[in-house]
């Protein structure tokens, strides 16, 4: 029998609440590091993960990016690339937590770049901005978000990484997430309201991520969290 709402959105927040455990530790036993390589990172990021919480699975692949490949959006396979002294790096991880999905994106920036310190400061603004406009509009579709998004990273000096800005989160395995099913994505061409029921008569569950990019620096940043609880 399915999870009733409040226990569906309580459980969504417990998750969340290990992923914001889990990164947290990732900086205190730091991690994240120069000279390491960024599939070593990840490795480690998973065992920590099993330490924390018991053996866990992962809903989408595990991604530590570094430098140049940090443009990249999820669905790229740069090669994996060791982590400079002066860096840029962000995790993006979506551990299951008993069979609920978090999906979790924060970034590290290693030395003293003024620019990649302002590109990691401005990523949780522009993701609260994003859900203040989420949160006034009760009627706003994922085209409309997606615009809002845009503006905002294009008002502080960046470009958007991606074709969209979040995607559907829930249940493991949670309602599929297709890149032809549009309807799933906070994204240009999703003109349906954020807030409905999924197929099965649920209510919908939303990440909103921010990948923002500076394509003449070569570099990029990552946030990403619960939009809707």
């Amino acid at each position: 029998m399915a999870d009733d709402e409040p226990t569906r959105a309580a459980r969504l927040l417990d998750a969340q609440a290990k992923a914001v455990r889990l990164f947290s530790a990732i900086e205190e036993r730091g991690l994240v590091a120069p000279g390491e390589g960024e599939r070593a990172v990840s490795d480690r990021i998973r065992d920590l993960a099993n330490e924390l919480f018991g053996t866990t699975r992962h809903w989408h692949k595990r991604i530590v990016r570094s430098g140049p490949n940090t443009l990249e959006p999820y669905r790229e396979n740069p090669p994996d690339r060791v982590i400079g002294t002066d860096d840029i790096v962000f995790a993006d991880f979506g551990p299951i937590f008993e069979e609920y999905e978090a999906d979790f994106g924060r970034t590290f920036v290693l030395g003293d770049d003024p620019v990649k310190h302002r590109l990691r400061e401005d990523l949780p603004k522009i993701f609260a901005a994003g859900r203040s406009r989420f949160e006034a509009d009760p009627d706003i579709t994922g085209a409309r978000l997606y615009a809002e998004i845009e503006r905002l990273a294009a008002e502080s000096g960046w470009e958007l990484g991606g074709w969209h800005a979040g995607h559907l989160v829930g249940e493991f395995p949670h309602e599929w997430i297709d890149g032809a099913d549009v309807e799933s994505y906070i994204a240009p061409a999703n003109g349906t309201p954020l807030r409905r029921t999924d197929k099965a008569g649920r209510r919908c569950h939303w990440i909103l991520e921010i990948h923002l990019v500076d394509t003449a620096r070569r570099f990029g940043g990552f946030h990403e969290e619960l939009l809707t609880l």
